[in-house]
């Protein structure tokens, strides 16, 4: 299929009608009708039903259509970039970082880096990890932020900062001498607020815990690390929780004690392999690194 065949055909699936289409692609009906023609007998198959004057795709255009979707996507992309160079605009930068980062370091960091980028645009998105790699690989973003380091061959992991897993509690949870000193996995309470078992830190937790011989009881199981915060500040129990958003400001006081042994998190930044970072995305990736290690020495204070 050449590129002007699934313009078409896109479009034809899209609008259901040959004239739906001609007014999408600003041509007239026949060039339409010609090129879909053109584009069946060079795949060899026909693509539409053609029933009392309509189109009715056949089981293949469906399939076809799931795939030129992608294609359509990166071409509006490409059409975006081509208008931007034209008015001579300024690059953009797409980043995705996981729930508990976008609502922790990212924004100083973004704050932060907006003093020498005011006029670069910056697209923001949120993902788990496990959607962030298929992102990144088809080129829909050009770095994420994320917890985990995914070890996959198209991925680069790169390092920013790291810190040790917080159990995370109201104040007067623990004696006033207890107060910020590690606490021992095995001393946590039994209706921890938990993570699930897929997660990377509920990984670690469940670990540390079977190490340790102890079989925690979560009656309260989240899906983000800022939903176990907010729990913790609702009065809802002692969560374990990524040093970073452990550390943001709370409207109340909380109480942070490490966990040992200590259990490393690291905060990563993505990227695909094949797509080398700009001058403005690497620099807000050092924004990004500064905030978070200026996060972990203000948690203890």
């Amino acid at each position: 299929m050449r590129l002007r065949h699934i313009e078409v055909f896109h479009a034809v699936m899209q609008a259901g009608t040959i004239s739906g289409a001609a007014q999408v692609l600003h041509i007239s009906q026949p060039a339409v009708t010609k090129v879909l023609q053109h584009c069946e007998l060079q795949l060899g198959l026909p693509l539409f039903e053609r029933i009392r004057g309509k189109l009715y795709p056949r089981p293949e255009a469906h399939r076809l259509f799931a795939e030129t979707e992608k294609l359509t996507r990166d071409l509006a992309g490409i059409r975006r970039l081509a208008a931007s160079l034209k008015h001579k605009s300024v690059e953009t930068i797409r980043l995705v970082a996981t729930p508990s980062l976008a609502f922790s370091v990212l924004p100083p960091a973004l704050a932060a880096w907006r003093a020498d980028f005011p006029h670069t645009q910056c697209e923001l998105g949120t993902q788990h990890t496990d959607e962030i790699v298929n992102i990144l690989r088809i080129g829909e973003a050009d770095l994420a932020l994320s917890l985990q380091d995914p070890r996959h061959p198209s991925i680069v992991a790169e390092p920013l900062a790291e810190g040790p897993l917080v159990a995370l509690g109201r104040a007067g949870t623990w004696p006033a001498s207890q107060r910020g000193k590690p606490i021992e996995i095995g001393a946590l309470p039994e209706d921890l607020i938990g993570l699930p078992g897929s997660d990377p830190l509920g990984e670690l937790i469940a670990g540390a815990f079977e190490a340790a011989d102890r079989q925690p009881v979560y009656r309260t199981v989240v899906q983000t690390y800022q939903l176990a915060r907010s729990l913790v500040e609702a009065g809802g129990g002692v969560a374990a929780v990524d040093p970073f958003s452990a550390a943001l400001p709370a409207p109340g006081p909380l109480e942070r004690r490490p966990i040992t042994p200590l259990l490393p998190v690291r905060l990563y930044v993505l990227s695909a392999s094949q797509a080398p970072l700009s001058h403005g995305a690497r620099e807000l990736v050092q924004c990004v690194a500064a905030v978070a290690r200026r996060s972990l020495d203000a948690g203890w204070r």
